[in-house]
């Protein structure tokens, strides 16, 4: 797993379709649903003209985990859902997931580190499953 500032990521030889179908899978077994989606190739297509090969952006968010967040500060909400995206990355699938820590560095709120970290475990624990 490649670790970066803001998030991680794996890369798999599956298609993107059946990484997505098992990224999904993953995600719902470790509490995550998922709130929203974006087709960002098909939302550029169409708004710009521009053809590019298939990213999508999954808005994931595990109930408990964002409600305990929201109790220590209410503004987070800025910072949810933890988006996981998908796109080609020449022969295989690059599945990326944000970087939850992100929230407690942001914010200075230690508070939020104890809930960053579980949720940090749960994405790292889906991608790793790939």
């Amino acid at each position: 797993m490649k670790e970066f500032a803001y998030g991680f990521a794996v890369s798999t030889p599956m298609g993107i379709e059946e990484a997505e179908a098992k990224v999904r899978d993953a995600l719902a077994e470790e509490g995550f649903g998922i709130l929203s989606e974006i087709d960002v190739a098909a939302i550029l297509e169409k708004k710009i003209g521009v053809t590019r090969p298939p990213y999508k952006i999954l808005g994931a968010c595990n109930p408990a985990l964002a409600n305990r967040a929201l109790e220590v500060e209410e503004d987070i909400g800025l910072l949810l859902p933890c988006n996981v995206v998908l796109y080609q990355d020449g022969d295989s699938t690059k599945v990326v997931a944000f970087e939850p820590r992100t929230m407690s560095q942001i914010t200075g709120n230690e508070e939020l580190v104890e809930v960053a970290e579980e949720a940090r475990a749960a994405l790292m624990r889906a991608l790793s499953s790939l």
